[in-house]
């Protein structure tokens, strides 16, 4: 079920401060043939865990990526544990987890194409930033005027 050509490059990031704590996650999407930003933001979580807070930012950034059209979808995360269960490499056992996961396949499901990559953390920093301003500011940051591709 083609929608057009777009092709989008996702990087999502979740983090809490304490474990469960204050929480935020943050999305970049940017358009894959000419790296132009297309989206970002931060979402706060309230209290949470870092996982849930990782699978909050995962399903923002799959969600905005359906709301732009796209087609294709390559999603960068630094959290080993989410990318291994989104690709079927580990089981989802905790059982606050599996809806999410459950949403996220079934919204993953909906691309032509959706591939999961593992990143080292010093190559999600636009995520990160946008995640932590958004626990900084205990509100959502849409389209941060502090553009968080910026080193």
């Amino acid at each position: 079920m083609s929608r057009n050509s777009l092709h989008v490059v996702i990087h999502i990031d979740g983090g809490s401060r304490g474990n469960p704590g204050p929480a935020g996650a943050g999305i970049a999407i940017r358009d894959k043939a000419d790296n132009s930003i297309l989206y970002k933001g931060g979402i706060f979580l309230g209290k949470a865990t870092n996982n849930v807070a990782e699978y909050s930012g995962l399903l923002a950034g799959l969600e905005a990526a359906r709301d732009l059209n796209a087609a294709g979808v390559e999603l960068f995360s630094d959290s080993q544990l989410l990318v291994r269960q989104m690709t079927g490499e580990y089981r989802v056992k905790n059982t606050g987890l599996k809806p999410l996961h459950r949403r996220a396949t079934d919204l993953a499901d909906s691309f032509d194409e959706c591939i999961f990559r593992h990143i080292p953390r010093e190559e999600n920093t636009a995520a990160d930033k946008l995640a932590n301003l958004a626990m900084d500011a205990k509100t959502n940051i849409l389209d941060a005027a502090d553009d968080p591709y910026e080193k």
